[in-house]
């Protein structure tokens, strides 16, 4: 999803920050943040508030607070009169300091539900009317890229990262995530099928690919390649011994040299549709039409390997 279908978007916002939600929050939007945390951090906050009021200070619906000094842990609450609840305490860390992230909070109608890189992390029953939340804060030891809201379902498909799904991994034949790579997808590609791949790209990287290979072994369905340098993302397919015509418009090129990034492939009926960091930023029609026959995926170039899964 390109940037224009967020219904709100705060870029690099000055931390400590505090937007108003337009509109407030309904349930199945979705509220976006990709930063990093500096190294040697101690902890930093996203709060959902009910106003920005600071004396007497506004009520928090949802307090989401990574600590990552003595024993890391995520502790969520809500404030209500001035007085804190009881806590809520996540004693692991998805976040690592000097790196990047992207949080994803989906919003329900009973609860919030928050992933982090991807990775379903928590949920956290509401404490207080949702109606009453319109204003985001963002404050601590945190640098932020941007802020967004997406209205329901615009996050598709990575918003299945929010759910507890089942993901397969996905290894070369050595088990090994070693690039160039290889994997196997079992019984091959059907109708609602997800790829993710995550990885970092090289500081010096120019180009990576990622190919979607039938059991013919030389045919490629999808070949995605994302070229730094030129900030093109090239998509083709190689069939019968010859590449088809290319296909390279894109509202923004979402890579850049010695980041990570989170690529979600979704199989359509009639179309790939590709997203990196929640954000949809493709749709590709189908050229193999057989797809159960698209058994392998593929990686090469300038990038580390960190996840590869199916589900």
């Amino acid at each position: 999803m390109s940037k224009s279908n967020l219904r709100q978007t705060f870029l690099k916002p000055l931390i400590p920050f505090a937007g108003t939600i337009l509109g407030g929050l309904v349930p199945g939007e979705m509220v976006l943040i990709q930063g990093s945390v500096p190294p040697g951090a101690d902890r930093f906050q996203v709060d959902f508030t009910c106003g920005s009021s600071v004396h007497p200070r506004a009520d928090v619906a949802f307090h989401f607070n990574p600590r990552f000094q003595k024993s890391p842990c995520i502790v969520c609450n809500s404030l209500q009169g001035g007085r804190w609840g009881r806590e809520q305490i996540l004693n692991q860390m998805p976040f690592t300091t000097g790196g990047a992230f992207e949080l994803i909070v989906l919003v329900l109608k009973d609860k919030f539900k928050v992933a982090v890189n991807g990775v379903h992390v928590l949920e956290y029953k509401h404490r207080q009317d949702l109606e009453r939340v319109d204003t985001l804060c963002v404050s601590g030891k945190v640098s932020v890229e941007v802020v967004g809201v997406a209205p329901p379902n615009a996050l598709s498909p990575s918003s299945a990262t929010l759910s507890h799904v089942t993901r397969q991994p996905i290894s070369s034949s050595t088990g090994s995530l070693s690039v160039p790579f290889r994997g196997d997808l079992g019984d091959g590609l059907s109708v609602g099928r997800s790829i993710t791949i995550t990885a970092e790209t090289h500081h010096n990287a120019q180009s990576f690919c990622v190919n979607l290979v039938t059991s013919s072994g030389s045919d490629v369905a999808l070949h995605l390649n994302p070229r730094l340098k030129r900030r093109r993302l090239v998509r083709n397919s190689f069939l019968s011994e010859s590449w088809g015509p290319e296909e390279t418009a894109l509202d923004s090129f979402p890579f850049a040299a010695g980041q990570y990034f989170e690529m979600i492939i979704r199989c359509e009926a009639q179309q790939f549709k590709v997203a990196v960091n929640g954000l949809h930023q493709l749709d590709y029609k189908h050229r193999v039409q057989e797809l159960r026959s698209i058994n392998q995926v593929e990686v090469q170039g300038d990038v580390t390997l960190l996840d590869v899964n199916i589900f």
